[in-house]
């Protein structure tokens, strides 16, 4: 967990920004960690978090990434 500057916590807590990935981090803990407290400690509790989480880095990957790499790849050309 990302120790972040406590005067920022409020903030982030309510709906601020985060202005760094520490601070990113903390967000998605919070909410995790607020997830697991409503459902309840389990294995199934956990194994959903991390599916979810799972999906969501490929969906970034899918949205994102790979937008950003096949531009770099017509940019500076393909390695393979």
């Amino acid at each position: 967990m990302p120790y972040i500057i406590k005067e920022r916590r409020p903030d982030l807590t309510h709906s601020g920004i985060p202005l760094n990935v520490g601070e990113l981090n903390f967000c998605i803990t919070r909410r995790i960690v607020q997830y697991i407290d409503f459902k309840g400690l389990s294995y199934q509790t956990i194994n959903d978090v991390i599916g979810v989480l799972e999906c969501a880095k490929q969906e970034l990957y899918d949205r994102k990434a790979r937008e950003y790499e096949n531009g770099k790849i017509v940019e500076n050309g393909d390695v393979y």
